[in-house]
This record gives structure tokens, C-alpha cells and sequence, in this order.
């Protein structure tokens, strides 16, 4: 029953995205606001077809430590629901990606339209340059810049390799970085179809101010993503 449900969710899914980036189209002639706000709609229906089909909850916590200025946010990487999720939440997010995620049909329009980050990772310390260079520009228009420090999506309970990207944005710009946790991989898999019924929680933990040094920041990120994100897993 759960491979059928499974199924029926991975169906309306595609069909909610393609629904949604036809109908919506019209808006990317308007302000990068309109394109944010079918961000948000079109995440809102994910978890409503979660819920139904799945019967996923997705849960999200520690509300008082959710950015609404500028602020690195950066939360645990196990699924693509740990992107789509951050549009319900952020007010203003701007959303820090692979460049091959421009090339899907509809996403990377929009993606561009609201100005996301895009960084070509065999550009190395140019595209490290262009990294703090955007997200400067971000951050000027009062947004919160989102980049899953892991760089890759990892299983449950496995602490990732955390990337360079993160230290340097937090080295170069005076902003307080906001650590995700979550169990979304135990629901959502990394790989497969299958949706095993429970609830998603992503959980916003306490900032890490500005002005660490780079290994005690380092330091700091890991244990509360990681700790945090055990925890989780008992659910």
C-alpha cells in the first residue's frame, strides 16, 4: 500500500509542477515578489499532497529563530523537499544552486527570476568570488540567502562533508548564520519513490552570530545541524 500511495503521490507531483509553472507563467513578466509567492504556493501544495497521499505531516519548528532580514541560512541537505520547504517558511530566500538545476524546464526560469545563486562547482575559487559577490547583492536587498553547507543530499544520521561555501560567505559578510536540522530523509529518501508515512520536521535551531573564527564556527555548525538532526530521527 505504501509503494501505491508512493506512487500516486510521485504522479500528482509532476503534475501540481506542471500545472503550476504553465499557469503561472504570466508572472514572470511582473516583480521577483509574484515568482516568491508561487514558490510558496506551489511548496504548500507539495505538502498538502504529502499529507494526502502519503500520509506525511511536515512540521516545522524553532519559529522564533526564522530570519526575516538578511541571514545565511543553512539546513541539513537528505532530500529535494529540504529546497522546496524553505519557500513556506523565508520570507525573502534567495537559494544558493548547482547549475545544472538551471537546465530543468519551468524551475530554472523562475529560479532566475528571483535571483538565485547559481554556482558552476568545477569554477572552484571563482565561483567561490561569485558566491560572496551575489550574495553581498542579497543581502543589500534584505533577503536570506540559503545554502545547504553539506553541498549534496546525505542519509540519515550521517554527518556530510560540510563545504567551503559556507565559511567563506560567513567570513566576508556580518550576518548570523541560521542552522537547519531535519529527519526529511527517513520520509523522503535521497533515492527511490517510496514516502514512508510520519512527519518531516525542519527545525530552525539558535543563530551563530557573526564574527567566530573559522574552525570554532565550523565547530559550532556541525554540532547543532548534526546533534539536532539525531534527534530528529526518533520520531
Amino acid at each position: 500500500m505504501t509503494a501505491v500511495r508512493s506512487l500516486v503521490f510521485v504522479a500528482l507531483f509532476y503534475l501540481w509542477s506542471a500545472f503550476v509553472v504553465i499557469v503561472a507563467l504570466p508572472i514572470l513578466a511582473g516583480p521577483a515578489r509574484w515568482s516568491l509567492r508561487m514558490f510558496d504556493i506551489w511548496a504548500s501544495g507539495i505538502h498538502v499532497l504529502l499529507r494526502v497521499c502519503c500520509d506525511v505531516r511536515v512540521e516545522i519548528r524553532g519559529r522564533e529563530h526564522i530570519p526575516t532580514g538578511p541571514a545565511l541560512v543553512a539546513p541539513k541537505h537528505q532530500c529535494m523537499l529540504d529546497v522546496f520547504s524553505q519557500f513556506t517558511v523565508l520570507p525573502r530566500s534567495a537559494f544558493v544552486m548547482k547549475k545544472e538545476l538551471t537546465w530543468i524546464p519551468g524551475f530554472g526560469w523562475y529560479a532566475a527570476k528571483v535571483r538565485s545563486i547559481v554556482v558552476d562547482r568545477e569554477a572552484h575559487s571563482v565561483a567561490l568570488k561569485k558566491l560572496v559577490r551575489e550574495a553581498r547583492e542579497r543581502f543589500a536587498e534584505d533577503r536570506q540567502v540559503v545554502i545547504f553547507p553539506e553541498g549534496t543530499r546525505g542519509d540519515p544520521g550521517v554527518a556530510g562533508d560540510y563545504k567551503p561555501g559556507i565559511a567563506a560567505l560567513y567570513r566576508e559578510i556580518d550576518v548570523p548564520v541560521h542552522p537547519v536540522a531535519t529527519n526529511s530523509g527517513v520520509h523522503w529518501p535521497a533515492h527511490g519513490f517510496i514516502r514512508t508515512p510520519g512527519v518531516i520536521v525542519f527545525e530552525y535551531l539558535e543563530p551563530i552570530p557573526p564574527g567566530l573564527k573559522r574552525a570554532e564556527f565550523m565547530r559550532i555548525l556541525t554540532e547543532r545541524i548534526e546533534t539536532a538532526s539525531a534527534k530528529l530521527l526518533a520520531l
